[in-house]
């Protein structure tokens, strides 16, 4: 007896309402960063953006919807956070 093929949710490219959290360190222009970097690689809907801190204010949230081009868009968009030594997770 075989096992059925299961297949993982593949996102569709172009996807216009990708959404994308950024969680970092607590910092005055964090927010302003996450949004210069996103926007250098998608375009990117502000109405959607959410930002929460940390329950002891040392980390925040953002959370936005971007324009998903492709899989190597989200990498170097994963990639250029990361770069900035303030991002510690992408979802």
């Amino acid at each position: 007896m075989s096992k059925p093929d299961v297949k993982s949710n593949k996102i569709e490219f172009p996807c216009v309402d990708y959404p994308i959290k950024v969680v970092g360190d607590s910092g005055a222009n964090y927010k302003a960063m996450v949004i210069e970097i996103l926007s250098k690689y998608a375009k990117v809907d502000l109405n959607t953006l959410a930002e929460r801190q940390s329950r002891n204010g040392k980390y925040t949230t953002v959370q936005l919807h971007i324009e998903a081009t492709g899989e190597d868009q989200l990498r170097d968009i994963n990639s250029a956070l990361r770069a900035t030594g303030i991002v510690h997770m992408v979802l």
